[in-house]
């Protein structure tokens, strides 16, 4: 099995969508539009403040609209974040720090019980098997 295909079994079919399907992870407009402004920006900066600037609204209008459609804005980041992570380990390797930094984690260790939560392993099992991987390739 290749790094990819372990990544994405290891998601349990948990990953989300890309930007040009995201309407599966948001059932409602308001949902898909946050989504879609994460997936797009700076994981690091946006804050769900400015993501209701975004789009015209207040931040409580947001919440409110987020919630009457059964999500939050924690979990669309996290959604956001678990999608760029994958997007950027298909291409390259990255230390943690930096994997953390890019997605907007302000401490690694958040962003290591992100990564076992997402694919039920640890980011250096996940390193083993990716060098495994980049072995058997060459």
């Amino acid at each position: 099995m290749d790094i990819n295909t372990a990544f994405s079994s290891a998601l349990n079919n948990a990953q989300p969508s890309p930007p040009s399907a995201i309407s599966h992870y948001g059932s409602s407009r308001t949902s898909d539009r946050v989504l879609q402004i994460l997936l797009q920006g700076d994981l690091a900066r946006l804050r769900a403040e400015s993501v209701a600037e975004e789009l015209g609204m207040s931040g409580t209008t947001l919440r409110r609209r987020l919630r009457a459609n059964h999500t939050h804005y924690q979990f669309l980041l996290d959604r956001a974040r678990q999608y760029r992570c994958e997007q950027i380990l298909q291409s390259n390797w990255l230390p943690g720090k930096c994997l953390a930094d890019e997605l907007g984690y302000l401490e690694v260790n958040s962003f290591y019980r992100a990564f076992r939560r997402w694919t039920g392993i640890s980011y250096s099992e996940y390193k083993l098997r990716w060098e495994q991987n980049s072995v058997q390739r060459h």
